[in-house]
């Protein structure tokens, strides 16, 4: 039997042995850095690829305008916009259920009628398009009436909410969810 000799550098020497656990926290060290150069390199890759952007929800075209409003403001609105429903006589929600109902039963009858699902859905586009109507009246009604610093506040907060909106952030929400003071 030889004896076996530990290695020794050019100096004569032996080289230290690495640790086991040194050994598994550079591993580990070096995972962690492939995987956030891997991370970097997809985002910047997929960020080229991503789809055309689509076209606004409908409340998302809105939505800035409302955000700009303060909630005491929103709420006054809101009451103009309940007022004016129950004047006009707007479809109650059990109106609105039966509506959807005749195109569920219009979409399961043999033969498909069409025409009975298109009047349905233009008598709801009417409903609709009133609705944004008033809503629009009453906004416009609501900042002619601001003073210049409130209107100037309202641009101000309108800008943000359009700046939120283009990078994707939410609007701002306190602890409770509930939008800071200078939006209410």
């Amino acid at each position: 039997m030889t004896e076996q000799t530990p290695k020794t550098s050019g100096t004569g020497k032996s080289a230290p042995r690495m640790r086991p656990w040194l050994r598994v926290v550079l591993v580990v060290s070096l995972a962690l850095n492939l995987a956030v150069v891997g991370i970097v390199a997809g985002t910047a890759f997929n960020h080229e690829r991503r789809p055309p952007p689509r076209p606004p929800r409908l409340d998302q075209i809105a939505g800035p305008l409302t955000f700009a409003l303060t909630e005491e403001d929103r709420k006054a609105i809101g009451k103009e916009i309940f007022a004016e429903y129950r004047k006009q006589g707007r479809p109650s929600r059990e109106a609105i259920r039966e509506e959807y109902q005749g195109v569920i039963d219009a979409l399961r009858t043999t033969p498909f009628d069409p025409t009975a699902v298109e009047q349905s859905l233009e008598r709801q586009r009417v409903v609709a398009n009133e609705r944004a109507e008033l809503g629009h009246r009453l906004l416009v009604q609501h900042l002619s009436d601001l003073t210049e610093a409130d209107r100037a506040a309202f641009a101000d907060r309108l800008e943000e909410g359009l700046n939120r909106f283009r990078e994707g952030r939410p609007p701002p929400r306190d602890r409770d969810g509930r939008l800071p003071l200078k939006h209410r």
